[in-house]
């Protein structure tokens, strides 16, 4: 099997929340959301830093999660534990 035949990778639903909102870990390098509609359209929403999460996220999640939210449907994006948190300031 080569590298073309391999199926992309897949990000994992972690949690719903009350409202129907998916939570779902990044994959590698995730720029876009991945999340499909009813009639299997890809959304390809830009993935956006997230800092006003409500209280359930915070119960759920953690008071100071790193989180991304898809600027189209609201999925929100857990990091990728196997890359570097964007959490820090930024060093020259």
């Amino acid at each position: 099997m080569s590298s073309t035949d391999q199926a992309p990778p897949v990000a994992l639903l972690v949690t719903t929340l009350s409202d129907g909102t998916k939570v779902k870990q990044r994959i590698p390098r995730m720029r876009a959301c991945n999340e499909k509609d009813a009639k299997g359209k890809l959304c390809a929403g830009h993935l956006k830093r997230w800092y006003f999460f409500g209280e359930e996220v915070k119960e759920k999640l953690g008071p100071e999660v790193e989180i991304y939210r898809c600027e189209r449907c609201q999925t929100l994006y857990l990091p990728n534990p196997d890359e570097e948190p964007r959490t820090g300031t930024l060093c020259w």
